[in-house]
């Protein structure tokens, strides 16, 4: 789990959640680029997520690549977004549907933003899960305060 407080509210933090073109530019981790192969925003939907490394990193795809596909379950405006994902990958240690939830909080200085993954796959370390949590976050703080400044 990790959480950080971000400088904007939790409607507009929502929003980055649930736009596409948003997503794609604040969820991949520090050196990885996203895009979409497809993107269905509503429970029961989902999408599906090719993201490439921009140097060195070792791929679950493919040798520079992840693809993640993720279903919807619970999306609650200005409060949380629940996705199943799973890797798409030939090595069983990243096999298994991740639960990942953002709740969304609001407090003084903006929203308390904490991400939660549960049944995360064995091929993926804990530090490395935590810095991929660490690295999105603050990619979504740049996104969201930058998003406030306009």
């Amino acid at each position: 789990m990790a959480s950080r407080v971000i400088d904007a509210s939790p409607e507009a933090l929502y929003d980055a959640f649930t736009d596409r073109d948003a997503l794609a530019v604040w969820l991949p981790p520090t050196g990885m680029t996203g895009s979409f192969e497809y993107f269905d925003l509503r429970p029961g939907g989902g999408y599906r997520m090719r993201l490439t490394y921009q140097g060195e990193g070792v791929g679950k795809t493919t040798s520079d690549t992840d693809v993640v596909e993720a279903r919807f379950v619970e999306l609650a405006p200005g409060e949380h977004v629940v996705q199943e994902v799973e890797f798409v990958a030939h090595d069983p240690a990243y096999a298994g549907t991740m639960v990942m939830t953002w709740s969304l909080e609001p407090v003084d200085g903006g929203t308390l933003v904490t991400f939660r993954a549960d049944d995360v796959p064995p091929g993926i370390s804990a530090e490395d899960h935590a810095a991929g949590f660490a690295a999105s976050l603050a990619n979504l703080a740049r996104y969201a305060e930058r998003a406030v400044e306009t």
